[in-house]
């Protein structure tokens, strides 16, 4: 007798889940395989990671998809493990590795004021096996077909640069940069500045969007927890990526006009003009705002919605 397969029915999920993805998987496949252990409705993550890279990769769940456009811009920080003495083409261990010229490595104080010279903003050429965008096509499909790719130079901030250990010719290096900053390419550069090449030989994201790596679940943790019937201890609010945007509590008047749409005059408490988390009565996030610059005679400001979020 034949057996039919049962197809599991997807369930409405709203909120983050700070997951650490392990080394291996496509963050793609790490948010399907969220998708799988939750039966979440719709999910999509915070920030790609390259597959040899492991570490926080925040994925967020039906509503909290909605302010994805809103957080992506946050600096990340990463721990480095940087092997001096050899290069590669793809700027990571999956490359094809080209030995370094053999003479002697550089000493610790070396390689500490060689990092040094990178604080700050700098323009930082990305790896051309990476998904930007070169003449319509991703940069990484053009490389692959053994053709030339000229990639362009990108302004990038680091924030901060640390040499945590140095042994053997492996640079241990902590980094917190802005968006769109590439450890690959820090690698390399710092390896050419040294006169002896480089790559990353591992790479470990350890902040991103506002979740730290003590927080994050790998899959198999977050599978048992969902088992277990624990998925609401680990399923963070839809606002959490946005801690760094001010929050006003309305009252329940003000409250029901914003979910209808409507503009409100209100106290704003000192928060400054500009983008608002609008929360319920009771302290629920339900929608973004924009808050005025003018005030009227009795000192309130305008508060118009810009988008609903049924963050419950």
């Amino acid at each position: 007798m034949s057996q039919v397969r049962r197809r599991t029915k997807s369930v409405k999920l709203n909120g983050w889940l700070a997951v650490h993805k392990e080394a291996g998987m496509t963050s793609t496949r790490v948010v399907e395989k969220v998708k799988q252990i939750t039966r979440a409705d719709k999910a999509g993550h915070g920030g790609t990671l390259d597959p040899f890279s492991e570490g926080v990769l925040p994925v967020a769940l039906g509503e909290a998809t909605k302010t994805l456009g809103l957080v992506l811009n946050g600096d990340k920080a990463y721990r480095c493990w940087i092997r001096l003495g050899a290069e590669s083409d793809t700027g990571d261990p999956t490359g094809i590795i080209t030995p370094g010229g053999g003479g002697p490595l550089p000493d610790r104080e070396t390689v500490v004021a060689a990092l040094a010279a990178y604080h700050g903003e700098q323009e930082q050429v990305p790896p051309i096996y990476s998904a930007i965008h070169v003449n319509g096509e991703r940069a990484y499909e053009i490389a692959r077909r053994g053709e030339t790719v000229v990639m362009e130079p990108r302004r990038v901030v680091f924030h901060h640069l640390e040499l945590v250990t140095f042994a053997d010719g492996l640079a241990v290096v902590d980094v917190r940069c802005s968006k769109g900053t590439y450890m690959r390419s820090l690698a390399r550069d710092l390896g050419r500045d040294l006169g002896c090449l480089a790559y990353l030989e591992r790479l470990l994201r350890t902040r991103s969007l506002g979740f730290a790596l003590a927080e994050c679940k790998t899959l198999d943790v977050l599978a048992e927890t969902v088992e277990a019937g624990r998925l609401a201890e680990v399923l963070l609010p839809v606002d959490r990526a946005l801690d760094d945007i001010p929050a006003l509590r309305l009252r329940l008047e003000a409250w029901s006009q914003i979910m209808n749409g409507q503009a409100v005059w209100m106290d704003a408490d000192g928060v400054k003009p500009g983008t608002v988390r609008l929360l319920s009565p009771e302290g629920v996030f339900g929608a973004m705002g924009s808050l005025g610059q003018g005030l009227d005679a009795s000192g309130r400001s305008l508060c118009t919605p810009k988008r609903l979020f049924h963050a419950a």
